[in-house]
């Protein structure tokens, strides 16, 4: 009898592919151990998480650090990974990511500018943080330069704030 048309069933991922998973997964906690502390702090990581993050910038052995990794990326398999990832992904200025979210920052800056209170609104609605009085002085700035024809000075800043708001 040929058994070729059987359904086979399925007993989940391969030994190697899970692997493999671990590894980046490895590999993405030593990201994290090696990234600044201004940029760690960005992310929303479980206590457990950053705890052993903060316990493998300590190690000086070789050997203690690759055990501590491994340690790291068990505690990512129980963690939100997505989460980390899109956070990486807008720190990387090569992935897509970054480059949605920059674009997206510049349409905010765009509508802003020359909406006035309407674009301020809508940006408060998004980013309920943001301080409204604040948006309103660079808005004003930005325009009294177009009309100027001076450097966008107020315009950059209005890009920062919006980008510290919505990170």
């Amino acid at each position: 009898m040929d058994n070729t048309n059987l359904p086979t069933e399925y007993d989940g991922p391969s030994k190697s592919q899970l692997k493999r998973d671990s590894h980046a997964l490895q590999a993405m906690g030593k990201e994290l151990v090696e990234m600044p502390e201004g940029k760690l702090q960005k992310f929303n990581l479980p206590e457990a998480l950053k705890e052993a993050i903060y316990e493998a910038r300590k190690l000086k052995s070789r050997e203690a650090k690759r055990r501590h990794l491994q340690y790291i990326g068990k505690l990512m398999r129980i963690s939100n990974i997505d989460e980390i990832q899109n956070t990486l992904d807008k720190m990387d200025h090569q992935s897509l990511t970054y480059r949605q979210h920059f674009k997206q920052l510049e349409v905010w800056r765009e509508r802003i500018i020359s909406q006035g209170n309407k674009g301020i609104e809508s940006f408060l609605k998004e980013y309920p943080l943001a301080e409204r009085q604040q948006l309103r002085n660079l808005q004003r700035q930005a325009n009294r330069e177009i009309e100027l024809k001076k450097a966008p000075v107020a315009s950059r800043k209005i890009f920062e704030y919006i980008r510290s708001v919505s990170e």
